[in-house]
């Protein structure tokens, strides 16, 4: 009986197989327990327990680096269930040879798969089962495997397990050869693809990128079509940070009390796009209150820290979305009642660069980023929708002495903006993280 491309070895068909298959993988357990040579590592105390790391054997830590995607990639991808739980098949009988001569090219064997859609069950099988299963075909082969659990950081094309890696190879004193390595997956925003983003996480992290048809049958090379959903590279070049720019940013000292005006200013525009930033390169310095309502929890505790701190003598700065007309009059309302002028500060800025900035900020972030320190949790996509459904442009007839928009600028190191200009969204098929 000849085999055929992507047959199944496991089950009741093993046996027939076995003579078939090179005898460094003639092992298949279909579901059986696990190989003794496969075992799940534990996440040391305090680290992150969204991303699991499975080794075969004592993989070696390599300058050079193959890097594959699992379902699609390496293996084929069944629909869970019960009746099918740890049951897998090559992707192509040509796989598991090819991996092993790479192996014996001194390559670095490490999988990677997404696993944060999979319901309790799926995961649990797959991770006692099946990638057990997978290992056991396998015994002769070294081999990392991480799969992330969570829609944080690591799931791709999120670059968290990239890090991960270089950091495990670094205990070992080993850095990774990016020109040498690569990575192998199915996603690679073709029109059959479920998605790009296994293509956008090679970009991201730097490495070469290869179809499973070109890298394990040889298939000719194709020019894959543009990526597509949001990255940084379109937005608009903008030069100036804040427009109109031929004023000043803040009322002029006194000559005579070397104080300024006092004044309430209302910040206007999606969350995420650094207006708190904004708010304490500008105005802290001068002594502009802070007012916040993820810091107060309720608005009505807002506007009574508006109204004291203006009875006060001291100006403001409401750092919230405002995002209707209603809610900035409440905080216009106190400024009339004391003769206060009320300027607002609209941060320009679409609900796609929030949400890619909700998610840089929550994962991405550089270590160094000096910037803002504060560890951010990432929001909720109905945070940045809620506030595209009910925004509306603010205008003078609201009481406000001026309007000034606040275009947006990236500010950090190097690193941090070579980190922010990564793809972190998913396309348009499976958005990432919106929960």
């Amino acid at each position: 009986m000849k085999r055929q491309a992507g047959d199944s070895l496991e089950g009741a068909s093993a046996k027939k197989a076995k003579a078939e298959v090179h005898p460094l993988f003639s092992k298949i357990l279909g579901t059986s327990p696990a190989h003794p040579t496969f075992e799940w590592l534990k996440p040391n105390l305090g680290e992150n327990k969204s991303l699991l790391h499975g080794i075969n054997l004592s993989p070696k830590s390599c300058s050079k680096v193959a890097v594959f995607d699992l379902d699609g990639t390496v293996i084929v991808q069944q629909h869970w269930s019960k009746a099918n739980e740890g049951q897998w098949k090559w992707w192509n009988s040509k796989v598991p040879l090819k991996l092993k001569e790479l192996h014996n090219d001194g390559f670095s064997i490490v999988l990677l798969s997404n696993q944060a859609q999979r319901n309790a069950g799926a995961l649990k099988a797959w991770e006692a089962k099946k990638i057990p299963n997978v290992a056991a075909a396998c015994p002769d082969l070294p081999f990392r495997i991480f799969g992330a659990k969570e829609k944080d950081g690591f799931r791709k094309p999120m670059p968290g397990v990239w890090y991960e890696l270089q950091k495990i190879f670094a205990e070992h004193g080993v850095d990774i050869d990016k020109s040498v390595s690569f990575f192998v997956g199915d996603a690679a925003g073709r029109p059959t693809d479920f998605s790009s983003s296994d293509r956008k996480w090679a970009e991201n992290v730097g490495l070469a990128f290869k179809t499973p048809e070109e890298f394990f049958v040889g298939a000719a090379h194709k020019e894959l079509p543009p990526l597509v959903g949001f990255h940084v590279s379109q937005l608009k070049k903008t030069t100036s940070r804040v427009t109109p720019s031929n004023t000043r940013l803040l009322p002029p000292l006194s000559a005579k009390t070397t104080k300024r005006p006092i004044e309430l200013v209302l910040f206007v525009g999606y969350p995420c796009l650094g207006k708190s930033s904004f708010y304490r390169s500008q105005f802290e310095p001068a002594g502009y209150k802070h007012v916040n309502q993820d810091i107060l929890k309720r608005r009505e505790k807002c506007i009574k820290i508006v109204e004291e701190s203006l009875a006060n003598g001291e100006s403001c700065v409401v750092d919230n979305t405002n995002r209707d007309i209603a809610t900035r009059q409440f905080y216009i309302n106190v400024a009339k009642r004391l003769d206060i002028p009320v300027r607002c500060f609209k941060f320009d800025g679409s609900a796609e660069l929030a949400w890619h900035n909700n998610l840089y900020r929550a994962y991405n972030r550089a270590p160094s980023n000096a910037q803002d320190e504060t560890k951010r949790e990432v929001l909720p996509y109905a945070a940045i929708s809620s506030f595209a459904s009910a925004y509306e442009e603010p205008t003078t007839s609201e009481g406000f002495s001026e309007i000034r928009t606040v275009n947006w600028v990236f500010e950090g190191s190097e690193e941090a903006e070579r980190r922010w200009s990564m793809w972190l969204q998913l396309d348009d098929k499976t958005q990432q993280s919106r929960k």
